[in-house]
């Protein structure tokens, strides 16, 4: 998708634009559960030999294939739900294949449920570990709305700067 936006798009820089000129992999597990999910069946039965497929079962194993070759991994989530418990589930998945891979390291998660009513965005971080998939010495549960906080928050890491000595990640390697 990113390949086609470089070549076609009429508005340049855009998110899955600057992924793909990145090599930044984008999972989106529960795309098809929005009204971009319609648009996608709308596209499939115009062109039934030539459109877009999203295979969720496919992003579920690269993703885990990222976790399994990682040294070590963290959670940043911004809400809950689906999202949530696919890049939680990598543990598991890992596990599931036969590969000894670590708890997440680190969690944070940014939302405005909490765990009164049992969803899955409310589930907390303290449950996710009693699944063996967050470590629970180094996670923090935010309650807030994640527009006014996450725009703090990536300023004070952008300004911190220890994002310029790191190494930069390839993930997209893994999987040409």
């Amino acid at each position: 998708m990113g390949k086609y936006l470089k070549k076609n798009s009429k508005k340049k820089d855009s998110l899955i634009e600057t992924a793909f000129d990145n090599d930044v992999p984008i999972f989106c597990p529960a795309f098809t559960d929005s009204s971009a999910g319609f648009g996608l069946v709308m596209h499939q039965e115009k062109n039934p030999k030539k459109h877009v497929t999203i295979d969720s079962v496919r992003e579920f194993r690269e993703l885990t294939e990222i976790k399994i070759k990682s040294k070590g991994s963290g959670l940043f989530m911004i809400g809950g739900g689906v999202p949530k418990n696919f890049i939680q589930d990598t543990v598991i998945c890992a596990e599931l294949l036969g590969k000894d891979v670590d708890m997440h390291k680190y969690a944070v998660q940014i939302t405005v449920a909490d765990s009164r009513d049992g969803a899955c965005s409310s589930s907390t971080l303290k449950e996710a570990s009693s699944w063996g998939k967050v470590d629970i010495t180094k996670e923090q549960m935010v309650f807030a709305e994640a527009t006014s906080v996450l725009p703090l928050i990536a300023s004070d890491a952008y300004h911190r700067g220890e994002w310029k000595s790191r190494d930069r990640k390839n993930f997209s390697n893994i999987f040409k």
